[in-house]
């Protein structure tokens, strides 16, 4: 039988390759002249290469590796930065990577090599066999009978040609010139996502914040971008939905950058962030870059018992239970360090206690926040501040078709703080509605709410009665 040249599967794969591949050009990471990143909020990102490529006159195979596992290919775009355009024939999307497994299944129904070592004697014996199926464990057929799982290191004479070792992009293009050139490499392409995350510290008093914003990068494309130029587009781009999975696994987390903040312009009609220094996102990481820093900000602090517009329908059972009453931290985008477009993120808010340890008190999610605009971060539900609600009266005044209905009502908020308070109640209300007498003025929030403001001394209670009419 003619000799066969097996190579390791763990060896000599890396090198390996098809004589059919001779022809073909590889272009590496280190082939790279520059990289641009711009990356949005919806797992999306626009990469941007310079590579360098060395060309023959007329029709070149290049394939060009380390771009995003995650590349959507026909997006892809190749163009000539200087010297004579190049024209773009064919081009191929390998994202079949290179590993046993996969080397096993490509094999299926052709000869390997399997080599044994005799542990006692540390002799090796090697023999051929068939590869017959690899779906739930390996089968080989021998030359005299049929064996499961691997018995020993197995040898290919060749890698398939469409497993790569890494992500690739193999193109067909012709070139008018032999020689260097210089060509932009673009595509848009899901596993890189960001966000931001903002860090409050609220003042002793209550009447004031320290806030930081940092975006929160994470690169799960299945490559690394070395000395990016980094950019984040803020704002909601509208997308042709398409399934595109995001790899899981172990993300490792970066160092903060140091705090200096991002650039801002406006491109159409949404935000762009640029980051003033290259930076490296590298694979399975997640990084950090400052984004604001705003010191001393105006803050108001909220308290809000909010009712439920099916109170006011009909006769309701026991709501003498008491009820949460949440509190609110309310601040405006304007002045001093802010005043300034605020991609949506989490905004986290910590307090220190007497001892000057930071204690955290709550965190809420904010949208694309404008220059001038509110916002409002709802911090949990107030301890110390309780209220009672009870149906004290009900009248039916008339019925169907056009019924009209009476209720009255029974508040009683509590306050076991040391300070006194101010609960904002707000009531929605259903229908064509009224207030027929309260205890305590009120205000229309709007078309289908009634407000009050209680003020409740510390350690007492404040109680508001009022009836309402339905139609």
């Amino acid at each position: 039988m003619r000799a066969m040249a097996w190579a390791s599967i763990f060896g000599v794969l890396p090198w390996l390759t098809f004589a059919a591949q001779a022809a073909e050009k590889v272009s590496r990471a280190e082939d790279r002249e520059a990289v641009a990143v711009a990356i949005y909020n919806d797992t999306l990102a626009l990469i941007k290469e310079v590579r360098r490529l060395e060309l023959d006159r007329g029709i070149n195979d290049i394939a060009l590796s380390d771009v995003s596992a995650e590349m959507r290919p026909e997006t892809a775009s190749l163009r000539a930065v200087a010297g004579p355009p190049l024209r773009l024939l064919e081009q191929n999307f390998d994202f079949d990577l290179l590993t046993p497994q996969k080397l096993l299944e490509k094999h299926v129904g052709q000869t390997i090599g399997v080599i044994r070592t005799n542990p006692a004697t540390g002799v090796e014996t090697r023999e051929t066999a068939q590869v017959l199926a690899t779906n739930s464990g390996t089968v080989l057929k021998f030359a005299d009978r049929i064996e499961t799982g691997v018995p020993g290191r197995l040898t290919f004479n060749a890698i398939p040609g469409n497993l790569r070792e890494r992500p690739t992009l193999v193109v067909k293009l012709e070139s008018a010139a032999a020689g260097k050139q210089t060509a932009e490499l673009s595509y848009l392409s899901g596993g890189l996502s960001w966000q931001a995350d903002y860090v409050a510290e609220l003042a002793a008093d209550e009447s004031r914040l320290d806030l930081a914003g940092w975006v929160t990068l994470t690169n799960q494309s299945g490559t690394a971008y070395e000395n990016a130029r980094l950019q984040l587009v803020a704002g909601d781009v509208n997308r042709v939905r398409q399934d595109m999975v995001a790899k899981a696994g172990m993300v490792a987390m970066a160092a903060p950058a140091p705090a200096r903040e991002m650039a801002r312009e406006e491109v159409f009609d949404y935000h762009l962030y640029t980051l003033g220094r290259p930076t490296s996102i590298l694979d399975n990481q997640t990084k950090q870059v400052a984004l604001l820093s705003a010191a001393n900000v105006p803050v108001r602090k909220e308290y809000l018992l909010a009712g439920q517009g099916w109170y006011y329908q009909g006769q309701a059972s026991d709501l003498g239970r008491k009820q949460k009453v949440a509190v609110f931290l309310e601040f405006e985008n304007a002045g001093g360090d802010l005043g300034k477009p605020l991609p949506k993120g989490v905004v986290r808010v910590y307090k220190k206690d007497a001892g000057g340890n930071a204690v955290f008190i709550g965190e809420d999610a904010i949208d694309h926040t404008a220059k001038n605009d509110r916002l409002r971060l709802k911090m949990g539900n107030a301890f110390d501040v309780t209220a009672t609600r009870k149906q004290t009266a009900f009248r039916q005044l008339a019925g169907r078709p056009n019924p009209v209905v009476e209720t009255a009502w029974r508040l009683e908020v509590s306050n076991a703080k040391e300070q006194p308070v101010t609960v904002k109640v707000v009531e929605p209300m259903p229908g064509d509605w009224e207030i027929v007498s309260a205890s305590q003025p009120h205000e229309k929030g709007d078309a289908h709410a009634a407000v009050w403001q209680l003020q409740v001394p510390a350690g007492g209670k404040q109680t508001l009665e009022y009836v309402v009419r339905v139609r």
